[in-house]
């Protein structure tokens, strides 16, 4: 099947990656899944923006140098997680005949971000994503995101995106 997705030059994209069947892995293979992330930095030039690691997602805001070349990137580090996990328990009989570990979902959502606005609120969403699903009570308190880096620049004050916050980010939901 083709889909088709909206390559605007210059632009950012935001992406939710989850993993087959939801099989809560990530976190506990968090070492895993940074050095995926960083290998694909060597073969590709993008930046990453915002980004909060679940147990059976993730969330990512990315500037690719090449916006075209965004689904690789997501290909890459798809396969490099692949290539060091041990998917013993995980295999899934229509994964096999693509010599595939079933690891992932196939597909993946995406949207470009098409102006401040729009960045911003997917800001939001990615940081009180661990509220959202019920793993702590405040932004803060999950280790697993960029929400550290935009306190320290001044994007958000600490005690942002607690429980209360649900108000200011229920309209949004990517998943």
């Amino acid at each position: 099947m083709n889909y088709r997705r909206l390559f605007i030059e210059g632009s950012s994209v935001f992406l939710t990656i989850v993993t087959n069947n939801r099989s809560k892995i990530l976190i506990e293979n968090i070492d895993i899944l940074r050095a995926s992330f960083k290998q694909s930095k060597k073969h590709f030039n993008f930046k990453i923006i915002a980004a909060v690691i679940m147990p059976d997602h993730y969330h990512v805001l990315l500037k690719p140098e090449k916006i075209e070349e965004y689904p690789q990137i997501i290909k890459s580090i798809k396969y490099n997680f692949s290539e060091n996990f041990d998917a013993v328990g995980l295999a899934n009989p229509t994964y096999a005949d693509k010599k595939e570990k079933g690891i992932w979902q196939r597909r993946y959502h995406e949207h470009t971000i098409r102006d401040e606005e729009d960045l911003y609120n997917h800001c939001d969403y990615i940081h009180y994503n661990p509220v959202k699903h019920g793993l702590v009570q405040n932004a803060k308190d999950w280790e697993y995101s960029t929400f550290d880096k935009f306190v320290k620049r001044g994007n958000y004050d600490l005690n942002w995106g607690s429980i209360e916050d649900i108000k200011n980010v229920v309209e949004l939901d990517y998943e």
